[in-house]
């Protein structure tokens, strides 16, 4: 069954579009709180589209980024217990808890560190900027590990872009399927290793 490639097309419809950028930031910002769709998604079209900007939108998504990770902070710190029912709902709450055990167990340091590692894990941005809130990681290595976890990524996606062209754009519509079912089946083991590690705990 083709899931990814149909979701792919219809991106790079939208990468298009006069205002992409602006999808291209709202998606990174919500993305952060609660949307499940990585912004990288609509970035890589959109270099391949207009390469001298591909740093520039680079830029844009990880500030929005940010924005929308601090608010997933203070969503966690502030609203954690009355957003449990919405969380739950959207199948978001055993994720969540699962990070917190995961940051309670490292110390302020190695929680920015752990940040910086998790920009390359299949695990959604938004499981650790709640995850942090109700943990309450100070602000100064959340936001450094933030800033380097994310920014390696959306950088790098603009880097290959830029030095790959049209190669990279094609090498990836041609391998979009396996790569979505893997992301799919080790996120679904990452979700499944916080539910055991908390069961466990």
């Amino acid at each position: 069954m083709k899931l990814f490639g149909p979701l792919y097309d219809r991106v790079l419809i939208w990468s298009t579009h006069r205002l992409a950028p602006a999808y291209l930031g709202f998606l990174s910002f919500i993305e952060a709180i609660f949307f499940p769709v990585p912004p990288e998604v609509m970035l890589a079209p959109m270099c391949l589209a207009k390469p001298k900007r591909g740093f520039a939108y680079a830029g844009i998504s990880l500030v929005l980024s940010i924005l929308g990770a601090l608010i997933g902070y203070y969503l966690g710190s502030h609203l954690f217990d009355a957003a449990k029912p919405l969380l739950e709902h959207l199948h978001m709450l055993d994720k969540i808890e699962g990070g917190v055990n995961t940051i309670r167990s490292l110390s302020n340091w190695q929680v920015f560190w752990f940040l910086v590692a998790a920009g390359f894990t299949p695990i959604p941005l938004k499981v650790f900027t709640w995850a942090s809130g109700i943990v309450g990681v100070p602000l100064v290595p959340f936001l450094l590990g933030m800033v380097i976890g994310r920014g390696k990524r959306v950088f790098l996606v603009a880097l290959a872009i830029f030095l790959g062209g049209a190669r990279a754009e094609a090498a990836l519509r041609r391998w979009i399927e396996p790569i979505g079912w893997a992301v799919m089946a080790l996120l679904i083991g990452a979700v499944l290793y916080f539910a055991f590690r908390t069961f466990a705990g």
